[in-house]
């Protein structure tokens, strides 16, 4: 069902290149149009779960790399912080590095830690950016489904949706 607004998603870094797919396939797939145009967006601007893994982990990584001892009630309140803060990334590439670069100086990392991630982060994004669309379309999916606007039968499989395309 998703197959290809995550593959837009992972090739371009952007969640937001795969929303006019994700909308289209979701509706195909038998969601309630009423429900995939209000849970998606609200989706695409709060439930960026792959940045706030990524922001989380990332975080860990810089403070371990420096040496940084953390406790465990500052590294709990570093996850809290990065979560609320998560919820303001944009879903375009490399904006997690920018909540990063935010957030961790308030928990004595250093943002030169942000360096080391660099030169990868274009691969991770990609990975980022591809589970936040798989994230939003599920999200979307699971609520047609529990309120009763998506039967079994309506629910067309990947391969059903192709044919019908084509």
């Amino acid at each position: 069902m998703l197959k290809d607004p995550v593959l837009v998603a992972f090739t371009t870094s952007s969640s937001e290149a795969a929303y006019p797919k994700t909308l289209e396939r979701l509706v195909k797939f038998g969601c309630s149009r009423n429900i995939v145009s209000f849970v998606l967006p609200i989706g695409y601007s709060f439930n960026l779960v792959g940045s706030m893994v990524y922001c989380s982990f990332a975080a860990m990584f810089i403070a371990q790399a420096y040496n940084v001892p953390l406790s465990f009630s500052e590294i709990t309140v570093m996850m809290l912080t990065l979560m609320l803060a998560s919820k303001g990334i944009a879903g375009v590439p490399r904006s997690a590095l920018v909540v990063l670069a935010a957030t961790i100086p308030s928990f004595n990392i250093p943002v030169a830690g942000i360096l080391l991630l660099m030169g990868i982060d274009h691969f991770l994004d990609m990975g980022r950016s591809a589970i936040n669309v798989l994230g939003n379309g599920i999200a979307t999916a699971m609520l047609s489904k529990n309120e009763g606007l998506l039967t079994d039968e309506e629910a067309q499989p990947d391969w059903e949706v192709e044919k019908a395309e084509a």
